[in-house]
């Protein structure tokens, strides 16, 4: 209604109708805007272009489940891969593209061009330059635009999709109307309640106060935290402030889970005897107690902190008191340290952008925890006459932030982080914390000295003033690209259906079928490799021939039921419609992630890892125990780690907790043939953060635009300990290794990840070791796509 009463009236119908479509869809856009957080509203504007495009009968189907979920299957009929540059899966998804009409013959028509596509592919930013040509008289939409660039470069794929809504729906639908409360309190009634949706570091009760005031309604403004026993507290203020016409700001609801049941009541129970000028406001934590009656019928509005190192520090000195840098006995030492915490502070927050190789679990860090560290350092310095730096590292770092951390890997990267900061060297005029000259810690003496240092700082701080390669920038696009893929397909309805689908997920489900390895044969290997005290492998090959039988037998039978599902001869049960599902999506089904080892591949890639494992494990049972062990390819690597120095413990007769590993590195990157006299020798790890340089024998900086590098075979030699401390080896990292670069995963029955695998100590170079502690640097078994 409020569309048809703004839009402009026009003489002509066809205009009217135009205006209000438009008129509308800016309204809807505008208001659903302020309900939600401002990584989701992006997604609003696909939502909104696609449905519209779908509508008008502008968006082939086809097109859209490429952009979702890239070609299903691997295609083993094709064009070879013309190129150097493009890996085996990606040009599986190239083949894949040429199968729309849209883009037939692509292949042939990028094999004929590929130096024109490499120079391309290398430009920083693709989506503002011509495609090389895709074919003779190949006109693509805008939205076919994307395809490629989800192929080629899935790390421009957001910024083209926003292009992709300026070319649709006009530039205001990529930037979301500003949070303005007034009008949204313009659409309210007394019978709508607002609804803040609260995100860390937001605060909105100040707000409602000003707004309060610029309405001169602030003497009727009754506020109140919900918690233990403010139930009927509240209660009493919401009938007073429903005859008197007053406003209520509940504040926290999520810690009143109990009472929720009676704020729903409440809310129903509000009629036309209410005021007209009674409002009520409430905020609360994304809960599931929440009642979903209030939310469907209130005003829902986010408000976030500005995000970004400089508009942290902004926020955290406008939230100290102007005396705050006062009174101290020490005043230069404070001033200059509390910047060091609240930059420590900021970079802590911060990091959490960059995905697991920020933090390998993401922390919810406070305010309050810089307030402690705050009021400590006051203390110290009023108490002593030198600077305890150690012990204010140490409850910084340990105690004060270091209470939320839970991974001992986090826990090293923060005392690390803290002692950049908080050191002796923060005195010196000339010490910056990083290769940035920028940022260094002013001379500042007064609050507002030090907000005019830190609104000279730069808008965006690169990935190096947080101790990262600037290819982290990189894995951060991938890692949102794919984010919003993944939240488009959850948004939009399912493209597709009827007899089509059924025949594409038959295929795919024959397909995968075929694909499936045989199962070994438990007893054969059991006689072959007998469980023998001085060959432990022989133990941990046994299990690992039970683990893959689980799942290919869970592949087998799943798949064979579900198309008997489709041809109607069992029922369609809910774990098989999930496959089905899977299948045409290109990802691994859940009723298959149970058996299977941990992955991050979709699911042409996990399939092709099956056969791979399943190949090297065949290897080994008609070759015997191989000298290079491809460690990727184990479901469980930590147990055949622990066989190697069981092995070595019961040859040399030492007790297997006084032995560690030690490790040394190939000149090149060929696989030994010949069996080490102790120990292993493993291939197939992969390095982040970092690269390895051969020849050296070293760690350095990552290449730019290359985010894994290979690592040459390492042997894995247990040693006693006390013989390999007493080894003079240089300055040594140590490494952590995982099987998948999510780094996180379950907490096992050993206290210890089971995504974790093993500390590598690895030569640092000319490098301290807190250089790649900071830069995140470790070692993967297996990589995404």
């Amino acid at each position: 209604m409020q569309a048809i009463d703004e839009a402009p009236a026009l003489s002509s119908l066809a205009e009217r109708l135009m205006a209000l479509k438009d008129h509308f869809i800016h309204t809807l856009y505008d208001n659903v805007c302020r309900s939600l957080f401002e990584n989701h509203k992006p997604l609003l504007s696909v939502a909104l272009a696609t449905s519209l495009l779908r509508a008008e009968g502008k968006l082939d189907d086809a097109d859209l489940r490429f952009l979702l979920h890239g070609s299903p299957v691997e295609i083993k009929k094709g064009l070879p891969n013309p190129t150097d540059f493009l890996t085996k899966q990606t040009w599986n998804q190239v083949l894949g593209l040429a199968l729309l009409p849209a883009f037939e013959r692509f292949e042939q028509h990028f094999a004929n061009a590929v130096d024109e596509w490499k120079r391309w592919l290398e430009h920083p930013e693709p989506e503002k330059h011509a495609m090389p040509g895709v074919g003779p008289d190949t006109t693509l939409t805008p939205f076919q635009q994307l395809l490629p660039m989800r192929v080629l470069r899935l790390d421009r794929l957001t910024q083209s999709i926003t292009q992709f809504v300026i070319t649709t729906l006009g530039e205001s639908f990529v930037h979301p109307p500003a949070f303005e409360l007034r009008n949204a309190f313009k659409d309210s009634t007394n019978l709508t309640p607002f609804i803040f949706i609260l995100s860390p570091g937001s605060d909105p009760v100040g707000e409602v106060i000003n707004l309060s005031v610029e309405l001169h309604c602030h003497k009727k403004l009754e506020i109140t935290s919900l918690g233990q026993g403010q139930g009927a507290k509240a209660e009493r203020m919401i009938e007073d402030a429903m005859s008197r016409g007053g406003w209520v700001l509940l504040c926290n609801c999520h810690l009143a889970e109990s009472w929720m049941p009676e704020l729903e009541r409440i809310c129903e129970g509000i009629g036309a005897s209410c005021h007209r000028d009674f409002r009520m406001w409430l905020t609360a934590a994304p809960s599931a107690a929440f009642p979903v009656a209030i939310l469907q019928s209130g005003i829902k509005l986010t408000t976030e902190p500005p995000k970004g190192l400089r508009a942290n520090l902004q926020r955290t000195y406008l939230s100290l008191d102007s005396r705050a840098l006062e009174g101290c006995a020490q005043p230069v030492p404070f001033r200059k340290l509390l910047f060091a915490f609240a930059f420590f502070h900021a970079v802590v927050q911060e990091r959490r952008r960059f995905g697991p190789i920020g933090w390998n679990i993401p922390y919810d860090f406070t305010n309050e925890d810089f307030n402690v560290c705050k009021l400590q350092l006051r203390i110290f310095l009023d108490q002593y006459s030198e600077v305890p730096y150690e012990v204010l590292r140490t409850i910084g770092a340990r105690i004060n932030y270091g209470g939320r951390v839970t991974d001992d890997k986090d826990k090293r990267l923060i005392s690390t982080l803290l002692e950049t900061y908080v050191c002796p060297d923060i005195l010196s005029p000339s010490y910056t914390f990083c290769s940035r000259t920028e940022y260094f810690c002013s001379n500042a003496e007064t609050r507002e000295e030090w907000l005019e240092f830190i609104r000279n700082l730069p808008v965006t701080a690169g990935p190096e003033v947080f101790g990262l390669h600037p290819n982290a920038n990189i894995s951060v696009a991938v890692r949102e690209a794919r984010q919003l893929v993944h939240d488009i397909t959850t948004l939009i309805p399912q493209a597709g259906g009827g007899d089509t689908e059924a025949d594409s997920t038959l295929t795919l489900a024959q397909q995968a079928e075929a694909a499936t390895p045989e199962l070994f044969d438990e007893v054969y290997v059991a006689a072959r490799f007998p469980i023998r005290y001085e060959e432990s492998m022989n133990t941990v090959l046994v299990q690992e021939i039970e683990r893959y039988n689980r799942l290919l037998s869970r592949m087998r039978v799943t798949l064979a039921d579900f198309q008997k599902a489709l041809k109607g001869l069992v029922v369609m049960s809910e774990d098989l419609e999930s496959l089905g599902h899977s299948l045409l999506e290109g990802a691994v089904p859940k009723v298959w992630e149970a058996y299977s080892f941990l992955s991050m591949k979709p699911l042409p890639s996990w399939l092709n890892d099956v056969k791979a494992r399943v190949a090297f494990l065949r290897r080994w049972i008609s070759g015997g125990t191989p000298a290079t062990f491809w460690m990727s390819g184990l479901y469980f690597p930590q147990g055949f780690l622990t066989g190697t120095m069981q092995n070595y413990a019961r040859k040399h007769h030492i007790p297997i907790d006084r032995i560690t590993f030690t490790f040394e590195f190939a000149n090149t990157m060929i696989e030994p043939m010949e069996h080490p006299a102790d120990g292993c020798h493993v291939s197939g790890l992969w390095l982040e953060g970092a690269r390895w340089v051969l020849n050296d024998h070293r760690l350095d900086w990552s290449n730019p635009k290359q985010l894994f590098t290979q690592m040459p075979v390492v042997t894995f030699l247990p040693m006693p300990e006390d013989v390999a401390e007493a080894r003079d080896t240089g300055v040594l990292y140590a490494c952590p290794s995982y099987k998948v670069v999510s780094r996180a995963g379950a907490l096992s029955t050993t206290g210890r990840s089971t995504n974790f695998v093993q500390m590598i100590d690895v030569p640092s170079g000319p490098f301290t070791t807190s250089v790649w502690t900071k830069a995140g640097v470790a070692i993967f078994l297996s990589l995404p796509d």
